[in-house]
């Protein structure tokens, strides 16, 4: 089969969650923090790149480890993880590398000559007389950092405000003098947190964190978490530093407010925290952000959409898809990996089923479904299907059931695969025919036990 782009976009057992995606070269570069395959708190690993040819978005290269956590003279002992990071091209053509430890609160930088090469730790955000920006008296933590350079100025976006927290304010802008370390202008608040979003264009939608940063003709973009942390939401302004509404949301990693399919305000994917930015390439526009996997909140996918931003300046919610960056349907035939799946609820949204691995971080294990009770209901979306007429699954594990097939949760199966006990994974077929046409298609688990399931397989 011809190669496709899906989500996550990278391999199943790599977790690069809080993507800054840039195209550098001709090539699209994503930074973000790294996850490990069944972490027990966030960002355990060092950084590392990943790159695709702009004109090919299935086509990822590793591009190995970026700088070490160890590389900062505060974390000698690797004691702190490496939080969402954020990448700008500076007045003298570097590449500056902003971060945050986890127990800090002040930002650092790294500096290197090319996109993807060993970043050298360069310094602290500082004021003038070496007071590092979120130690003054008066500063509010520093978070998440998001930049922005245009011309001798870099623009840093910072902030995190824990719900209930009324100490901190809302998103912080602080302008950079051109040796991107010195802080040229105070921090001013942009957005409001949480506890100050009453009466303005934010209501339930305040700052929470992830702040970034994009500009598009001469309009600025926020990008952030909001409040229900599960939403990328964005606002805009003419000025980098002031005048910023409330947008809208550009995409849910549980589908929320999505009526497509299913209730606007049902969730159709274990909901999580949410990180990440948008990118034109190629003349189209992507949102990259975030899903939650192996059960657990720290082993994130990065996941990306293609968006729309309407001459008006508003962008559309994007609904979450197996096909990601395709640009196209997948096509409607073939064997596809079950950790490609955009949807997986239970009977009343909550299910114990999650997209998992065997293995380690590297190894290259094929990812797959796990937990899968009665009533499960996992969605793959969308392929352009013509003459099928053969529907496999590939399960194992003890369960006696069977798998109905539809092209919408709430429509009538289209026929069902039954499914058995196997201790190795063992493919089980069905004579069903999918109507011609681009379709998404449901697995809905029906039976006693617990199958997992490795992938399924379209046949004519």
């Amino acid at each position: 089969m011809k190669k496709q782009c899906f989500n996550p976009y990278l391999p199943s057992w790599e977790y690069i969650p809080d993507g800054e995606p840039y195209v550098f070269g001709g090539r699209v570069y994503v930074y973000g923090s790294h996850d490990r395959a069944n972490g027990y708190v966030f960002c355990l690993n060092d950084y590392v790149c990943w790159s695709a040819p702009a004109g090919d978005l299935s086509d990822w290269r590793y591009e190995g480890v970026i700088y070490q956590k160890t590389a900062d003279p505060m974390n000698k002992d690797g004691r702190m993880c490496l939080y969402a990071p954020d990448v700008t091209v500076g007045p003298d053509g570097r590449y500056y590398l902003y971060y945050v430890l986890d127990k800090v609160s002040v930002v650092s930088v790294a500096v290197c000559d090319t996109p993807a090469g060993t970043y050298e730790f360069y310094g602290y955000v500082a004021y003038p007389d070496g007071t590092r920006l979120g130690e003054r008296e008066g500063d509010e933590p520093q978070f998440d950092p998001g930049v922005l350079t245009e011309g001798e100025v870099t623009y840093l976006y910072t902030g995190f405000c824990g719900i209930g927290d009324k100490s901190r304010t809302g998103a912080m802008m602080t302008v950079l003098e051109p040796d991107m370390l010195t802080v040229r202008e105070k921090p001013v608040f942009v957005v409001p947190g949480g506890c100050y979003g009453g009466g303005t264009s934010f209501a339930g939608h305040e700052f929470f964190e992830a702040p970034s940063i994009r500009k598009h003709g001469d309009v600025y973009y926020f990008i952030y978490s909001s409040v229900a942390m599960h939403e990328l939401c964005y606002a805009v302004s003419k000025y980098p530093n002031k005048g910023f509404t409330y947008g809208g949301v550009i995409v849910s990693n549980c589908d929320l407010h999505i009526d497509t399919y299913k209730p606007a305000q049902k969730r159709a994917y274990p909901a999580g925290n949410n990180h990440g930015s948008i990118i034109n390439i190629e003349g189209q526009w992507y949102i990259f952000y975030h899903r939650q996997t192996n059960g657990t909140w720290f082993s994130r996918q990065g996941c990306a959409e293609r968006i729309e931003i309407n001459g008006d300046g508003t962008i559309p919610q994007a609904g979450m898809t197996s096909m990601g960056a395709n640009g196209k349907p997948l096509e409607g035939r073939g064997e596809y990996p079950a950790y490609i799946a955009c949807n997986l609820f239970g009977r009343d949204e909550e299910t114990p089923a999650k997209i998992t691995q065997d293995g380690r971080d590297g190894d290259e294990e094929q990812g797959y479904i796990a937990g899968i009770a009665d009533a499960t209901v996992i969605g793959f979306k969308v392929f352009n299907c013509a003459g099928i007429r053969k529907v496999s699954v590939k399960t194992r594990g003890y369960c006696n059931g069977a798998f109905e097939i539809s092209i919408s949760p709430e429509d009538a199966a289209l026929g069902a695969v039954s499914v058995e006990s196997a201790n190795l994974w063992t493919v089980f077929s069905a004579e069903i025919e999918i109507p011609d046409g681009v379709h998404a298609l449901y697995f809905t688990y029906r039976g006693s036990g617990s199958p997992s399931l490795a992938s399924f397989i379209l046949e004519e």
